[in-house]
């Protein structure tokens, strides 16, 4: 590790691997405190030397800055009746109203330099506005720290930290509470389609092509100029999922909607002929990706059975939201319908 802590020199906090075989590194270094910034100074086995952010950690440094923040994760929330109301509602029938928001462009601060409105001031002014114009919920792009504000935060690179430019983690904490103390819902945007291959991000993370495919023809995207992930790879779907049950449980989300799940879905989206690689059976579904999606959704309701999963899937890909059991790729809680309670419903 590397920061103000060692002069940003490397060797001083080394990591070790663990003695599992894992493939996980770890290190305890004491005296580091909350506020300080750090990177990875990451010797490969290629022999280049890399410095990459922490993809978990908490909070990140203001763009275009790009070092990961020492963190936690405190802080007292005031919404459980919210909580035991979204319980009592699994698997009733209601209706949804949703305002979807950039947060960083819905409204500015003329008289100061034009700037994006902060968390706490959007508890007092977004909160007022969804809750007087009568939406259920309310829907954020991607709030993940990103290094290029102008992708609306379709291009991720901390995975785990609600971006700095609008204030700290806590803040985005309260932001959310307020919606729930007036009734409303929160439902994230959530990319696991593609990354960026910014330096400081998860591409080639250990001079490797360590999170997305080798091939290019698996693992770049050509509309977004981003990377895929490997599907197949137990590590890339543990981190994903991880990722999405971080933002339910730490942060008390109600939903995440699934950006971009056609290019997922598959093999030739956006390619021509030879461009792409045909799967095992010939076809152009990208199985790897679909399993994912039916991990992701059977983990997401079994820890979390009152949010919702939404799929933004444009190609009428059949059997989307169909229960996984059934063949499909979603899940939801039962409705009262003589089925067996225990199993999910087509979404």
């Amino acid at each position: 590790m590397i920061g103000n802590f060692n002069y940003w020199q490397n060797g001083q906090h080394n990591l070790s691997a663990r003695w599992d075989e894992s493939g996980i590194w770890e290190g305890f270094f004491p005296g580091i405190q909350k506020g300080e910034a750090y990177k990875f100074g990451i010797h490969s086995n290629t022999g280049e030397y890399l410095e990459k952010a922490d993809p978990f950690a908490f909070y990140d440094e203001i763009p275009p800055r790009t070092a990961s923040i020492v963190w936690e994760q405190g802080y007292t929330w005031k919404d459980q009746s919210w909580i035991e109301r979204r319980k009592s509602l699994i698997g009733k029938s209601q209706p949804y109203s949703v305002y979807e928001v950039h947060l960083g462009s819905w409204k500015r601060k003329h008289e100061d330099g034009n700037r994006s409105l902060s968390y706490k001031e959007l508890v007092n002014e977004l909160v007022t506005y969804v809750s007087d114009a009568g939406f259920t919920h309310v829907e954020f792009l991607p709030v993940m720290e990103h290094p290029f504000f102008g992708s609306w935060g379709y291009q991720i690179t901390g995975y785990f930290a609600p971006t700095s430019r609008f204030g700290t983690p806590q803040e985005f904490m309260e932001l959310v509470d307020a919606f729930h103390h007036a009734g409303i819902g929160v439902i994230l945007d959530w990319v696991p389609s593609h990354f960026p291959g910014d330096a400081h991000g998860l591409f080639k993370f250990d001079g490797t092509h360590l999170y997305e495919h080798a091939d290019p023809r698996k693992g770049f995207h050509p509309d977004w100029s981003s990377y895929i992930y490997n599907y197949g790879r137990n590590e890339v779907r543990s981190f994903l999922i991880s990722n999405a049950l971080f933002w339910l449980d730490r942060f008390h989300i109600d939903g995440l909607r699934v950006d971009a799940v056609a290019s997922m879905l598959y093999l030739d989206y956006s390619r021509k002929a030879g461009e792409w690689e045909p799967n095992a059976h010939g076809g152009n579904e990208n199985m790897e990706a679909i399993m994912f999606l039916k991990e992701f959704n059977e983990s997401v309701y079994g820890m979390h059975p009152d949010v919702i999963t939404i799929a933004e899937e444009s190609t009428a890909w059949p059997g989307v939201s169909k229960p996984t059991y059934l063949g499909g790729a979603w899940l939801r809680p039962e409705v009262d319908d003589g089925l067996d309670a225990r199993h999910p419903k087509i979404f």
